[in-house]
């Protein structure tokens, strides 16, 4: 096994080069000078997976989507090892950040066309209802201010299931706004019509699988 996604690295690199002509001149002189090129090659390293990266890889296996959104996948941690796994599989990938859709666009501009990129708010995605088979959302909800708009979202556009992590504890993330427990997971989903719920625990973190399936139709806050 290579130490790096190689795949996605060189695509992070080919994309780059399409989106910033003075990166590829930086990159160029810096490979001829035997210097590493100064762009964020260490988001592609291959780490020991995290207990509910296992997890949700799992669960993806499983169920065998056609398609996938993944919200907030900042730079990667999750979305490389999904990409790898699944090769045939079409992922969009959404976050807030300019910077770090940038860095994703350039994964797709660069040759991975199965992936798309999206910038938008988790309180409000550009998509229509049921337009994911699955969803998942690892990592995000204790970032937002208004939790339950964004998990209201990730819930529309769900058709068959919505994948869930949140720590479960306190840590030291200030970052971190809210500490969740489970149930406060299971009462949010429910007041979305949500109730067929498995919930399971990682390290420091719940796990829930949401079926879509259990939906009732509500109002969903926009």
């Amino acid at each position: 096994m290579t130490s790096h996604y190689e795949a996605f690295a060189a695509a992070f690199l080919r994309g780059r080069a399409l989106q910033d002509d003075a990166t590829v001149a930086a990159t160029a002189a810096q490979a001829t000078a035997g210097q590493a090129p100064k762009l964020p090659l260490h988001y592609f390293k291959r780490v020991p997976l995290l207990p509910r990266i296992q997890w949700a890889l799992g669960v993806v296996r499983s169920v065998q989507p056609a398609d996938l959104l993944d919200i907030g996948s900042g730079r990667g941690k999750f979305l490389w090892p999904l990409l790898d796994a699944f090769p045939a599989l079409p992922v969009t990938a959404v976050d807030k950040d300019p910077r770090r859709v940038r860095d994703l666009t350039a994964v797709q501009l660069g040759g991975i066309e199965r992936l798309r990129v999206r910038q938008a708010d988790a309180n409000r995605l550009p998509f229509a209802d049921d337009a994911f088979d699955v969803v998942t959302m690892l990592e995000v909800l204790e970032h937002i201010p208004t939790p339950v708009p964004a998990l209201s979202e990730a819930v529309r556009v769900a058709r068959r299931y919505l994948l869930l992590s949140a720590p479960s504890k306190p840590d030291a993330n200030p970052e971190h706004l809210h500490l969740f427990s489970e149930d406060d997971l299971r009462a949010m989903l429910a007041g979305l019509g949500v109730t067929q719920v498995k919930v399971q625990q990682a390290p420091g973190h719940w796990l829930l699988l949401a079926n879509m399936v259990s939906l009732t139709h509500v109002a969903h806050p926009r």
